[in-house]
């Protein structure tokens, strides 16, 4: 590490003062650096995929940034050392919540969620936690979801024993569906994974946004995230939705599109999330 934080140092063209481990790098080992003029967030991982997984979110992280509608920590340099990899990006001094913040979170996602696309997909593929994730281009949406989100994660679940062959849908039976429930979409960038540990309250109450696996599709699939693990709270989405209406069949493409992320979770963790799972798929398909 001391070799790496050398490196770092050079590359900056600034001494790092004091560097030490912190929480928040569930993939990866992460760690704050402190020179005399900036404090920053250093994540470091091994794996082969690495340098992959973090220019896949330098990606996400900048498209957002380039909005202009809801912060994100900037990143400073990206590259290897050695088997090290690793992403150095400015730190951000968090505070817990309150609800002026969650309103303020869900008025600047709404306003993300009005930066529009051509396409559904992005400029390159990333990752949803350490599984791969395709961004292949579509002009229509519910093929898109079902191409590039749900039949992979339904073929790795059913590759892994995790899920029986009779529980997965027909393309034409899923396509149709989606079709009827998500109605007109138009593509708008997103956060991607948008769950309670993928944002912070900076000190001063600005809301960022981290670790995303972003591209252009359904604004509801981060609401959908958003509900998944309890929720932003009443005022999160009071001010969400004065910028982004509630849409007709919402309940229902809440549960389609929680279907992406648990199964995500099903092939990350393990059968805990079999039921949930096998729940949405027999009730809709």
């Amino acid at each position: 590490m001391n070799q790496l934080v050398s490196y770092i140092s050079e590359c900056i063209d600034e001494p790092i003062v004091t560097f030490k481990p912190v929480s928040g790098g569930s993939i990866s080992s992460a760690y704050r650096l402190e020179t005399r003029s900036k404090t920053y967030f250093l994540k470091v991982n091994r794996e082969p995929t690495a340098l992959t997984m973090f220019q896949a979110e330098q990606a996400g992280l900048e498209a957002i940034e380039k909005t202009k509608t809801i912060a994100v920590p900037h990143v400073h340099l990206i590259g290897s050392l050695g088997s090290q990899d690793f992403l150095l990006m400015e730190h951000v001094e968090s505070k817990r919540p309150d609800g002026s913040d969650y309103q303020r979170l869900g008025m600047q996602l709404g306003r993300l969620h009005q930066t529009a696309g051509e396409q559904f997909g992005f400029t390159g593929d990333n990752f949803i936690g350490s599984l791969p994730q395709s961004n292949r281009n579509h002009a229509d949406w519910p093929e898109f979801y079902w191409r590039e989100r749900i039949l992979p994660q339904l073929e790795m679940a059913r590759r892994k024993g995790l899920l029986p062959e009779k529980a997965i849908p027909t393309e034409r039976k899923a396509v149709n569906l989606f079709t009827q429930v998500f109605g007109e979409v138009k593509p708008v960038l997103l956060h991607g994974d948008l769950w309670g540990g993928n944002y912070l309250i900076a000190s001063d109450g600005t809301p960022y946004l981290i670790d995303p696996a972003t591209y252009y599709g359904h604004s509801m699939v981060d609401v959908a995230m958003s509900h998944l693990f309890g929720g932003f709270g009443t005022l999160f989405y009071e001010a969400y939705h004065e910028q982004i209406p509630r849409t007709d069949n919402h309940d229902v493409q809440i549960d389609l599109y929680q279907l992406y992320f648990l199964l995500v979770h099903l092939n990350l963790f393990g059968s805990g999330y079999y039921a949930s799972v096998a729940s949405i798929l027999k009730r809709y398909f």
